[in-house]
């Protein structure tokens, strides 16, 4: 099998060899050329010690020399270049005790997690296949390299990066290795929120996000998102449904586009509604106030996985604000925009269409219109620059205070009593209008 590699990865491999030392492309890129998909990136491991591949090329960077890896640098592309290695015990179900390296390939592909990531490739010998990654692809399937219980269990991320592999992939997952992930789920909470998040958020990107519904299956939520299992256990008896709230959520994952902040919204746009939970005398079941509760728990979820501030204010944001069925009326949407910000009123009409796709057929057909109505009212007045907030005002508080408002909170409260004025009619953004109308109040006090 013959594969293109890159130039700068050529360029890379060939030195190595030319010093008489053995490298190849390693792990995902080599799949992914299989796959005939585009490779993010390029790996190579060699037999070259660390302190040797530092000495053959004059740009590098110490990424890991304790694990044998050297950043290599060339021209604007930079490739991580690691020594054939044997790691040594795991401890902790997360890092090797310490690290042997070897000059033997065979030793280094055997300690990775699967097959279809233990291919190694150069010019020269080919493909290099020791454990039925070719096979694997072909059957596409999902299987660990030796035994899954000893792979899961030195590294227990591994688990959810099988399975997360499987959503991006399509791939199925081979039994004895799926017995592992089940078996050994628990093991997950050993590994930091950063990586969780790392793997759940590529998983939730991929072409298969309702995948999450696997990693309930196994356990691995009960683990990383418990809250996630409360949804899966809560029942919707109500018209406007037909899943319950866990199968509702996997489905309205479908129709967002591939976006964190859109993907983790629909993931947990319902994450209040088992603690709204009522049914009432008739058996249907109401979850009143459940977009202020699932707003505060999201964030505590956002803030326990070490998401950064903006992405956990977005996906707070469309979550308090995604069950508001607003007309579209100018001054009603107008007030939207003023609560969520420009930035954010596209995000929130996918999550509203998102929602009612996942919904029941009842009344689905009107409540798509009104989500399109609602767009293009938002984009008129977007388009047309109407003032949404205090910002584009025409008038500001040293405006007041020069009329003789004293400053402090009052000034606030009367530029949120104008703006009320200018989010009813943007014809009334005038100084002089504005002014005039405030003055009788601010003369009384």
């Amino acid at each position: 099998m013959k594969m293109k590699l890159p130039a700068s990865v050529k360029m890379v491999i060939d030195s190595l060899i030319a010093r008489g030392y053995e490298a190849y492309a390693v792990g995902g890129c080599v799949r992914d050329s299989v796959l005939g998909r585009i490779p993010d990136d390029w790996d190579i491991t060699t037999s070259a010690p660390p302190d040797q591949v530092k000495a053959i090329f004059s740009r590098t960077v110490d990424t890991g020399l304790a694990h044998g890896t050297v950043t290599v640098l060339v021209g604007s592309h930079s490739h991580e270049v690691t020594t054939y290695r044997i790691d040594g015990e795991y401890e902790d179900g997360r890092h090797p005790k310490d690290v042997l390296f070897t000059s033997n390939l065979a030793e280094d592909l055997r300690r990775r997690d699967f097959t279809i990531n233990a291919m190694a490739y150069n010019d020269e010998e080919g493909l290099v296949d020791l454990f039925g990654g070719i096979s694997d692809l072909q059957r596409k399937v999902i299987r660990c390299v030796g035994d899954p219980m000893e792979r899961f269990g030195e590294d227990a991320l591994r688990i959810l990066r099988a399975l997360r592999f499987s959503a991006q992939l399509g791939f199925s997952i081979d039994r004895v290795t799926m017995d592992a992930i089940v078996r050994l789920s628990p093991t997950l909470e050993k590994i930091s929120a950063e990586r969780i998040r790392v793997e759940l958020t590529k998983l939730l990107l991929s072409a298969c996000p309702e995948y999450m519904q696997a990693v309930y299956e196994a356990g691995i939520t009960s683990v990383v998102l418990p809250e996630f299992d409360a949804m899966m256990d809560t029942p919707q008896h109500n018209p406007h449904h037909c899943y319950y709230v866990g199968e509702h959520t996997l489905e309205s994952l479908r129709y967002v586009p591939s976006d964190p902040v859109l993907r983790w919204t629909m993931l947990l746009h319902d994450i209040g509604k088992p603690s709204c939970h009522t049914t009432d005398a008739q058996g249907v079941d109401h979850f009143k106030g459940h977009g202020l509760k699932g707003e505060k728990m999201a964030e505590m979820i956002l803030k326990r996985l070490r998401f950064d501030n903006e992405t956990i204010r977005q996906v707070t944001t469309l979550i308090r604000w995604h069950d508001c069925r607003m007309e579209p009326v100018g001054k009603t949407v107008r007030r939207i925009l003023n609560k969520i910000g420009p930035d954010l009123f596209e995000k929130l009409m996918q999550v509203q269409y998102a929602d009612a796709m996942a919904q029941s057929l009842y009344h689905r057909e009107e409540k798509i219109q009104r989500i399109n109505r609602v767009r293009a009212c938002g984009e008129e007045i977007l388009a047309k620059g109407e003032c949404c907030s205090l910002k584009t005002m025409d008038l500001t508080g040293r405006d007041l205070i020069a009329l003789g408002c004293p400053p402090g909170p009052r000034v606030g409260e009367y530029l949120n009593l104008a703006l009320e004025q200018v989010l009813d009619d943007p014809g009334k953004n005038q100084k002089e209008y504005l002014i005039d109308f405030l003055r009788p109040l601010i003369d009384q006090k």
